[in-house]
């Protein structure tokens, strides 16, 4: 007589038409497949971000509730942590020797604005202060200024200032000379607009403060132009 538990294509047919019973499963077996199924289970928390962990809450069971409150805890005092580290809040003065460290190894998720600059240099001057503000503001973006000629040798005056814009050692944006800067009428909330176009900072303001100004330059302009009719009148008054 044929085992019903065998593993044959014949008993495989008769147990989806419920003419044999499951295959039984030896009780060691089936330990270690629940032994398993349990830590398939841990191993998805343990990759879970906070985020998911709250998105994926209603697909696990109340047996797991206590795994996912751990996780969840684990992740809160990472992310901690990592905001703690993450935490610069100034300008720090940098030279060549520093590069590799303060950029390319600012670590993971670290925007990094560094500025190259020369004394007696007044739009450098201004941007120094501006980024001073910035980095109170943006805690999380690592400002940098250097020399130019300390970071870079023989860097070229006339590309000064310049800003160099990176993440994770890649360069993401550059900002070369002072014709891109607009010159000494340069605001704080330009240059931050600038930074929030390359993703270094995350801006709250609504709009390009540049556009504000050149829009009203352009009203200003606008409003002092002769009309049709002053046009009409002088036009009359010359022909008389």
């Amino acid at each position: 007589m044929q085992d019903p538990n065998e593993d044959t294509e014949w008993n495989d047919i008769l147990r989806k038409k419920g003419i044999l019973p499951p295959k039984e499963v030896p009780k060691d077996d089936e330990e270690e497949e629940l032994a398993l199924q349990r830590q398939s289970v841990v191993k998805t928390y343990e990759d879970m971000t906070l985020e998911e962990l709250d998105e994926n809450e209603d697909e696990f069971g109340e047996e797991d509730e206590a795994a996912i409150e751990m996780y969840r805890q684990k992740r809160l005092a990472e992310w901690k942590t990592s905001q703690m580290k993450a935490v610069f809040r100034e300008v720090v003065e940098i030279s060549g020797q520093d590069y590799i460290k303060e950029v390319n190894k600012a670590g993971d998720g670290i925007w990094v604005v560094l500025h190259l600059y020369k004394q007696g240099i007044p739009l450098c001057a201004l941007i120094n202060q501006h980024l001073s503000a910035l980095a109170r503001k943006f805690p999380q973006t690592k400002f940098l200024k250097s020399i130019s000629n300390t970071c870079i040798p023989n860097y070229p005056d006339h590309n000064l200032p310049t800003i160099f814009v990176y993440l994770e050692g890649d360069m993401k944006a550059q900002f070369i000379g002072p014709l891109v800067f607009g010159g000494m009428n340069l605001k704080a909330e330009e240059l931050e607009w600038r930074l929030s176009e390359s993703g270094a900072v995350k801006t709250d303001l609504e709009e390009n403060p540049r556009k504000q100004i050149e829009d009203k330059l352009m009203s200003s302009i606008r409003s002092s132009l002769p009309t049709q009719n002053d046009s009409d009148s002088e036009g009359e008054d010359c022909y008389l």
